[in-house]
């Protein structure tokens, strides 16, 4: 199960920019210039972009650590739990979660669509808007915020500093949902 989540990033870190190219291609954009633009050096880019992720990671944990959202919780730590990611698997798989999600939808799908609505879109595809479940909704409501702050980090420092947001926001959500699978498993265990 592990090796299917591991091949799945490699497949986001290279398949998703091809298809960004590709867009811009049939766009008459020139794909590299558009997806890879930048107003900042790197080392602003991924100074901004390590501390936003950081803090909007931090937020997306306080939201989804909400007493009402406690069944939510309880999913997705399941589901991350059942993978025994290792400490380099979270890095890895956010680096090619942050990369490649971030060079197709900020470097290229936001060209065309603007930055709302390919925030909209991008939390939509990943399940928290949901009109049968309203409780994850509110998750949802602060991930679209905090994607289209990174809309807003590429239009202003570059996409480079979104990717590295990206990553970390993952990064953040990755341990803090095995450390609530633990938690969770602990007191399944006491109960017993």
């Amino acid at each position: 199960m592990r090796k299917k989540l591991l091949i799945g990033a490699v497949i986001t870190l290279f398949g998703f920019p091809l298809v960004g190219w590709a867009i811009l291609k049939l766009s008459d954009h020139d794909p590299l210039e558009t997806m890879l633009r930048g107003n900042q050096p790197l080392a602003i880019q991924a100074l901004v972009g390590l501390a936003s992720g950081l803090f909007l990671g931090w937020g997306a944990q306080s939201v989804i650590a909400m007493n009402f959202l406690k069944p939510t919780l309880r999913k997705y730590s399941d589901l991350i739990g059942q993978f025994n990611l290792r400490d380099i698997d979270i890095v890895f798989i956010s680096f090619c979660a942050g990369f490649g999600e971030e060079l197709l939808f900020r470097g290229s799908i936001q060209v065309f669509l603007g930055i709302w609505v390919t925030a909209i879109i991008f939390v939509a595809i990943h399940g928290y808007l949901s009109p049968k479940n309203l409780k994850l909704t509110v998750y949802g409501i602060f991930m679209t915020l905090a994607i289209a702050a990174l809309g807003y980090m590429t239009e202003h420092l570059g996409v480079f500093a979104s990717c590295v947001a990206h990553m970390m926001i993952d990064v953040v959500l990755f341990y803090y949902l095995i450390k609530a699978n633990k938690k969770f498993k602990n007191e399944i265990s006491h109960e017993v």
